[in-house]
């Protein structure tokens, strides 16, 4: 039953990731709440799991004119070094503080998402 479940969670976040709106929370939230799997290890998981979504939404999105190609190698510049820097943060705070931290971070997203006004203004 316990397969039923990650199968459930890979399939929900493997569509949001299609969507492009970050099917890896939705991951790494399953495998810390329901799989067990400590903060540090659902991260690299994610990681790992991330690179195969993405390169089977990317045609689609590219195709559709939804990659804005002067942006591109700013934001992966920028994403490398962010990205390392986060990695090497992450790898020396306590799991604890990590869990918290996430926690912080999705409820701000959550909050902002709540009160966002719809695009052009209209309520």
């Amino acid at each position: 039953m316990g397969w039923l479940l990650s199968l459930a969670a890979g399939a929900g976040a493997g569509i949001l990731s299609g969507f492009g709106v970050g099917g890896g929370t939705l991951l790494l939230i399953y495998m810390t709440t329901l799989a067990g799997l400590p903060q540090t290890t659902a991260q690299g998981i994610n990681l790992i799991y991330f690179l195969p979504t993405a390169a089977t939404a990317l045609p689609a999105h590219v195709k559709n004119g939804y990659v804005n190609k002067p942006t591109l190698c700013p934001a992966i510049l920028a994403g490398l070094a962010g990205t390392a820097l986060a990695a090497w943060i992450a790898s020396g705070l306590e799991v604890g503080l990590l869990h918290r931290l996430f926690g912080a971070f999705l409820l701000y997203v959550g909050v902002r998402e709540l009160l966002a006004r719809p695009e052009g203004g209209k309520n």
